[in-house]
């Protein structure tokens, strides 16, 4: 019984989100850590998660169970049973939110509430089954983790963590489109109208370069606005065109699940080397004494 309620909190999903929201605390902090802050930040931030996580396996046990990916979760083959996980949710998002609430920041604890609406409310009830923008409406909660570690240290949304947000949001869609390639008849045999399946792969892709160009660009603000070192501009550079290529001039070289598992593979290098290089660049920022706007914004 211990692992159906270990599985259902998706313990994947989790560790992805939380190197994105250290990342973005170390970002914002620049070496200067107020360690319950962070310790706090980071389980709050793992319960809200995982309480959005239960309430998305509430809802999609019935399409879960068409997929093969995700039919032998817990509650799809009843191995939970559903007021089990209600009660599971509930006892989640208590722990989570409440130790946001008394430990770090109402800036963090906002960011924390607009993640688990959006997700568990807007994309799971509504969008994910009812319209192709549906995985632009989940972006904004993949991308509020690293907002919560940023506010977590500074306590306000400013210039560099709307810059995160939107980093993060325009990452999420090629990512989940790669996945859903991946994953086509999957996808296509649970009803989900994300793009792939509605307007086709060649349509995808296209939406695909021009996210990941959008990307590259956004990410490369946080160097025109100093807030990171020469080595982030030239490394993330790289890792952007290294994407732009292999999304365009891969495709069809190979079968569709093949080349989206590549695109898939190489979305995830990019953000968790974004993660690591914002979470390090600042020495760089520190020791040049370039800190430019962050005093500022």
């Amino acid at each position: 019984m211990l692992k159906h309620y270990c599985s259902v909190v998706k313990p994947g999903i989790i560790i992805g989100n939380m190197i994105a929201a250290i990342a973005g605390y170390l970002f914002a902090s620049k070496g200067s850590m107020d360690w319950l802050n962070f310790v706090a930040m980071i389980l709050g931030t793992s319960f809200v998660i995982a309480c959005g996580c239960v309430v998305n396996n509430i809802f999609d046990k019935d399409i879960d169970k068409l997929m093969e990916r995700t039919k032998s979760r817990a509650l799809a083959i009843g191995a939970l049973s559903e007021k089990a996980a209600v009660s599971y949710a509930m006892a989640l998002g208590l722990i989570g939110f409440g130790t946001l609430f008394f430990f770090s920041t109402l800036a963090a604890l906002s960011f924390a509430i607009l993640g688990f609406v959006v997700y568990a409310g807007l994309y799971t009830f509504k969008y994910k089954r009812g319209s192709k923008f549906g995985t632009l409406i989940g972006s904004i909660s993949g991308a509020c983790p690293p907002v919560i570690g940023y506010c977590a240290v500074t306590g306000s949304f400013d210039l560099g963590a709307l810059t995160l947000l939107l980093i993060f949001c325009l990452w999420q869609i090629p990512h989940s489109y790669a996945i859903a390639i991946y994953r086509f008849d999957d996808y296509k045999k649970a009803g989900i109208p994300i793009m792939p399946i509605v307007q086709g792969i060649p349509a995808a892709r296209k939406h695909m370069m021009w996210y990941i160009v959008a990307f590259t660009l956004t990410s490369l603000m946080l160097f025109v606005l100093n807030y990171v070192g020469v080595f982030y501009a030239i490394f993330m550079s790289l890792v952007g065109v290294a994407w732009l290529l292999i999304t365009a001039f891969a495709y069809k070289q190979t079968n569709d699940q093949l080349w989206a598992k590549r695109v898939f593979l190489l979305s995830l290098v990019a953000i968790i080397s974004l993660s690591v290089v914002i979470s390090t660049d600042y020495v760089q920022v520190i020791e040049t004494g370039t800190l430019g706007l962050k005093g500022v914004v």
